[in-house]
């Protein structure tokens, strides 16, 4: 069932990619790992079903996390260059960066906040 779930994940995002006008309201990408600070990148898209689910559980910890950790969010349907930058095939997917910026985790699809929470700590952000 999740297999199932990310391919059509994945699909909607490819073709997103092709049909999206060239201007779609993209904003500047966040620095991405933040300078001396675990980070967490959650890519995905406003209007992605699971990726609104994520949403609620990004802003918690963007509050919780605050002066701790970045907890960063790019809308990859908005800013289709952060896809490839990042080289993501489905979202949401969620990036976790050491304090040296060091992609340390990948995670593809939904995360629960406890998972978050417990490569967050087990990063050092606590």
């Amino acid at each position: 069932m999740n297999k199932v779930i990310l391919v059509v994940v994945a699909v909607l995002f490819l073709a997103s990619l092709y049909f999206l006008p060239a201007d779609c309201g993209a904003s500047p990408i966040p620095q991405v790992p933040a300078k001396g600070m675990v980070t967490m990148v959650d890519l995905g898209a406003n209007k992605c079903l699971v990726c609104k689910m994520m949403s609620s559980i990004v802003e918690s910890l963007q509050k919780e996390y605050q002066g701790k950790a970045a907890i960063v969010f790019i809308d990859v349907w908005k800013n289709p260059e952060a896809g490839q930058k990042f080289g993501i095939n489905v979202i949401p997917t969620q990036i976790f960066y050491d304090k040296e910026g060091t992609e340390v985790y990948r995670h593809e699809g939904l995360m629960l906040k406890g998972a978050i929470i417990s490569k967050l700590s087990e990063m050092g952000a606590k």
